[in-house]
């Protein structure tokens, strides 16, 4: 990963959005490296989805949670374990009990200390905001989907199965119609592929694109995604099609024999050129190559 050059991965709580009665999004106003957070309510708890990362902005999502709560019981729950969606979850110990599939467990406990020092290696931004990390185990773990009462509410929590990393969770919250898909889904960037083999080689684009077509069968009222702006339904649609056409391109060529420089080269200007206003170019490139991983000749996939 390149080094973190954007604004300062910061969680601004005063910005927090209420897009459904009971129901509040912090937006990540577009700065890298900050997650859209959830804070969903009922009659008698309160569920916050993901923490920002590191303790210093786990610790302002947990004030504004509390205060919102109002003596309500606290739930944290995270969409995957990358550290800006779950590296402050030590801050929620003794207020919260934490909740998430037990892939996404395995995966932290396997990866967290790794991604720790890789996203230190970053830049001193993003390791100010990791400085006194502890990656301890959540409290719940669930197997396949769980259905948390939050009294008089229900909020679905469903790991997907592997796509953006091996322990995707969706949380839904049907009287409400939104969907919150973690890194499932960004507005206006191109798709976060964390290809890093040997190291993680996990993502799986074929899968992914199998999440999207599920996932916009519910025809979500609102779709809150990892970072960038909330939408509609349509927000699956175009993550669907950008991983269908980057298969597509990149298998097209695989068959022809083309190497791999050649593919990155040319699939990454065909995508730009469909797509010249999304941000993240830098993820074209290993999601071209976790693509050829996954070539139907066997060579990559499972």
């Amino acid at each position: 990963m390149a080094e973190y050059t954007a604004p300062d991965p910061i969680v601004d709580v005063t910005g927090a959005q209420d897009v459904a009665d009971d129901l509040v999004v912090i937006p990540n106003r577009g700065v890298q490296l900050v997650p859209n957070i959830g804070v969903i309510g009922g009659s008698h708890s309160v569920l916050v989805v993901e923490t920002g990362m590191g303790p210093r902005n786990a610790e302002s999502v947990l004030e504004f949670a509390a205060g919102y709560a109002k003596g309500r019981r606290l739930y944290l729950t995270t969409t995957h374990f990358h550290p800006e969606h779950s590296f402050g979850a030590q801050v929620f110990a003794e207020e919260a009990t934490y909740l998430v599939n037990g892939a996404q467990a395995e995966e932290r406990a396997a990866k967290g200390a790794g991604y720790l020092a890789m996203f230190r290696g970053l830049g001193a931004p993003v390791a100010r905001e990791l400085e006194g990390v502890e990656l301890g185990a959540p409290d719940t773990v669930y197997d396949g989907s769980h259905d948390l009462d939050l009294g008089g509410r229900v909020v679905r929590l469903r790991a997907t199965g592997r796509a953006h990393s091996r322990g995707d969770q969706v949380v839904t919250v049907p009287d409400a119609g939104v969907m919150f898909t973690g890194d499932l889904v960004e507005t206006g960037q191109f798709a976060i592929f964390p290809w890093f083999p040997p190291h993680d080689a996990d993502v799986s684009g074929i899968r992914w694109i199998e999440v999207m077509r599920r996932l916009a069968a519910e025809r979500p009222r609102l779709v809150v995604p990892g970072h960038g702006d909330t939408g509609d339904a349509r927000l699956l649609a175009d993550v669907r099609a950008y991983l269908e056409l980057l298969r597509d391109e990149t298998w097209a060529r695989r068959d022809s024999a083309v190497g791999e420089e050649t593919i990155v080269e040319e699939v990454r200007a065909l995508m730009i050129e469909r797509h010249p206003d999304w941000a993240g170019r830098e993820w074209i490139e290993p999601g071209v190559g976790c693509l050829c991983a996954e070539h139907p000749d066997g060579s990559g996939e499972e």
